[in-house]
C-alpha cells in the first residue's frame, strides 16, 4: 500500500519534470529549432490545424529554420500564421517559407532566463503539491490504523526523499537552460 503510493508519487513528479522540459523547448534560445514552431495552428480547409501536420519544418543553419508546405497552395496561410503567432518571427516567403531568427539581445536574453525561473518554479510548487498530496494520503492510512507511527514516518522520509530528488533535477534543468540562453 505505501509502495504504491511512493510509486504513484514517482510517476506524478516526472510527469512533473517531463512538462518542465516541454516548457524549456518552448523558451527560445538563439538557435533555430523545429519545435519552436510546434504550437503555430494554420488554418487548413476551415480547420485549425499544427502546422508541423501541414509542412515539414527544418533547420537550414543555427538561425533560419525552413518550412516546406505539402501542398503549394498552403504557402500563403503557414506564412500568415507564422506572422500571427506570437513569436516575433518574420518568415521569407517563396516556393519554401525561409524563417530568419532574430538575434537575441542582453535584454531578451535576461527576459527568457526569467521565463525559465517561473517555469521551474511551477514545477517546484507542482511537485510539492504531490508531496502534500502523499503525505495527506499516509496520514489517512495512518489514522484508520492500517499502518503504524514507524511505517508513516519511514513512508514520510521516503517520500521526503523522492521529492527532494526530482527538485533538484528540476534547479539542474533550470541552470542548463540558463547557460543555454546566455551562451553568445
Amino acid at each position: 500500500m505505501l509502495n504504491d503510493l511512493k510509486k504513484d508519487c514517482e510517476v506524478r513528479m516526472t510527469k512533473t519534470i517531463d512538462a518542465l522540459e516541454q516548457a524549456f523547448s518552448r523558451v527560445r534560445t538563439g538557435r533555430a529549432h523545429p519545435s519552436m514552431l510546434k504550437d503555430v495552428m494554420v488554418p487548413y480547409y476551415g480547420t485549425d490545424t499544427p502546422l508541423m501536420q501541414v509542412a515539414n519544418v527544418n533547420v537550414d543553419d543555427s538561425r533560419t529554420l525552413i518550412v516546406q508546405p505539402y501542398e503549394r497552395s498552403m504557402v500563403g496561410a503557414i506564412d500568415k500564421a507564422i506572422r500571427n503567432s506570437d513569436l516575433g518571427l518574420n518568415p521569407v516567403t517563396a516556393d519554401v517559407i525561409r524563417v530568419p531568427l532574430p538575434a537575441l539581445t542582453e535584454q531578451t536574453r535576461r527576459d527568457m532566463q526569467k521565463l525559465a525561473r517561473n517555469e521551474t518554479e511551477g514545477a517546484r510548487v507542482a511537485l510539492r503539491n504531490i508531496r502534500r498530496d502523499v503525505l495527506g494520503d499516509i496520514k489517512e492510512l495512518l489514522k484508520e490504523k492500517e499502518i503504524s507511527e514507524d511505517d508513516e514516518r519511514r513512508a514520510s522520509d521516503d517520500v521526503q526523499k523522492i521529492t527532494d530528488r526530482f527538485v533538484a533535477e528540476a534547479d539542474k534543468m533550470l541552470a542548463a537552460k540558463e547557460a543555454e540562453l546566455m551562451q553568445v
